[in-house]
């Protein structure tokens, strides 16, 4: 098992177009991944599921993976995030 905690840095936080990008990269990965937000789960591979958790910007989760390529999902979707899903990186 593979986790690591992330800020969400970018203005729409995980909603929308950057919770589609995320679930399509998780998607990528054979390992079950979680993403959990306080005592909240959900599934990383589910659009509702990352919707539900109504992540903002300034919030921290905790992305979990447990599979053969557990490393590497948890490293591509922290990435993603700290790239601010490619949203403009003029704000810091």
């Amino acid at each position: 098992m593979v986790y690591k905690q992330v800020v969400i840095a970018n203005e729409a936080g995980l909603h929308a177009r950057p919770a589609v990008l995320f679930v399509q990269e998780a998607q990528k990965f054979k390992s079950k991944i979680t993403v959990h937000k306080g005592d909240k789960q959900a599934d990383a591979k589910s659009i509702l599921g990352v919707m539900s958790l109504a992540v903002t910007k300034g919030t921290s989760i905790l992305i979990v993976a447990e599979g053969e390529d557990e490393k590497e999902a948890v490293e591509c979707l922290v990435n993603l995030i700290n790239n601010k899903f490619g949203e403009g990186s003029n704000d810091v």
